[in-house]
């Protein structure tokens, strides 16, 4: 009785009152309707965004000019110095850059090569004098643009010492021609250097750049980095 009467007290009504009608804490912190907007509005930009990855891995295409933003971001796991490593590149040799985009990889290969050239090949005539702006503010003259299609290369038999393409194999139609393209320009014992990241929409496993390379003549020689980004140098057998 004690109890209940220091209850009916006035400050004890006014805490009663305000007791009951204490809302519990859930329906009090309701998210606002800006919140609730952004989170929808992200989730349909993340479904357009799969949905275009999708489509464009069923079509494979260059990255269009005017998207060059993504080819010229750092690439991580599959960096310039982790290429020039597994590449090595030799003053005085000729070496071809398959599809060399806006020009990420090519001034560090063309610096290594002295007295060599620096083939550079694309479908893009865009992305090739974007390239060739980007040497010629850093003084190299050793690089050669030319425009075409990776599957009929206009070079001769056996006259490269070595290729190179970067997050380029999967954006081929025809995958087996290219290659098949890049074995015959290679020289006995050359080599082709292939670079994949799994965030690509394009990206070629391990297994099958190992499977396709095969069918060409082309021997898997060394791996560096793992399934989330690689690179990887093939050899073209010399005879005997």
């Amino acid at each position: 009785m004690r109890e209940l009467g220091r209850l009916l007290t006035p400050g004890g009504r006014h805490r009663l009152h305000v007791g009951r009608l204490r809302r519990p804490r859930w329906r009090r912190r309701r998210p606002s309707r800006r919140k609730l907007a952004a989170a929808v509005g992200g989730g349909l930009l993340a479904g357009a965004t799969l949905a275009h990855a999708l489509w464009w891995r069923r079509n494979p295409s260059a990255c269009p000019y005017n998207q060059r933003v993504w080819v010229e971001l750092p690439h991580p796991l599959i960096t310039r110095r982790r290429l020039l490593e597994i590449l090595k590149p030799a003053p005085g040799e000729r070496i071809l850059e398959l599809g060399p985009g806006a020009g990420y990889y090519s001034p560090a290969v063309a610096e290594r090569l002295g007295g060599g050239r620096l083939e550079l090949f694309d479908l893009q005539q865009e992305m090739l004098d974007h390239t060739m702006r980007r040497a010629e503010r850093l003084g190299q003259r050793n690089l050669v643009p030319t425009q075409g299609d990776a599957t009929a290369l206009p070079y001769e038999d056996e006259s490269l010492d070595a290729a190179v393409l970067v997050t380029v194999l999967g954006e081929i139609p025809d995958q087996d021609a290219a290659l098949r393209e890049l074995a015959r320009v290679l020289r006995p014992a050359g080599r082709l250097v292939t670079g994949e990241l799994l965030i690509d929409p394009h990206y070629v496993s391990l297994r099958s750049l190992r499977e396709r390379a095969s069918r060409v003549g082309l021997e898997l020689e060394e791996r560096v980095g793992g399934a989330l980004g690689y690179f990887a140098r093939l050899r073209k057998p010399a005879p005997g």
